[in-house]
């Protein structure tokens, strides 16, 4: 699984026009599955994410994690996250996960998240969506 993370004043996704989620202060967190991943890399990922420090304490270093800062988790699939782009000018989507695979593991992650005590909001899985942010930083870091 590869995330990248956006560290946010705000963020929100919606499908068809209709709001599907939005957070304030958090992280807009972009996940996508590989075939190969299974439950132990969305359990491993979620802590990961959970835990980061990449919110500023009040000397301006990264000290405070996701769950420090009380911030929430718009997380939404991108299974474009997974490309190849070593050869050609095209890139190749065979490592990526099916949907039939990908959702519980995409599920599974949010569960995960939820559980260590974070809000989370999410996209609609699989479906085309619009997501607006405003990048805190700006802070964009991706993790896998």
């Amino acid at each position: 699984m590869r995330a990248v993370l956006q560290r946010v004043s705000r963020a929100s996704v919606r499908v068809d026009g209709e709001l599907a989620g939005a957070i304030g202060p958090g992280l807009l967190v972009l996940v996508g599955v590989a075939a190969e991943d299974g439950e132990a890399e969305a359990v491993r990922l979620a802590g990961k994410v959970a835990r980061l420090r990449i919110f500023e304490n009040e000397h301006g270093r990264f000290d405070r994690s996701l769950l420090d800062s009380g911030g929430g988790a718009l997380v939404v699939s991108q299974f474009t996250l997974i490309a190849d782009t070593a050869k050609g000018n095209r890139p190749s989507f065979d490592r990526a996960a099916p949907p039939e695979r990908a959702e519980p593991l995409y599920e599974g992650f949010c569960a995960e998240l939820r559980a260590l005590g974070v809000p989370v909001e999410t996209g609609v899985f699989g479906a085309r969506m619009a997501v607006e942010l405003v990048n805190d930083g700006p802070v964009t870091i991706v993790v896998g």
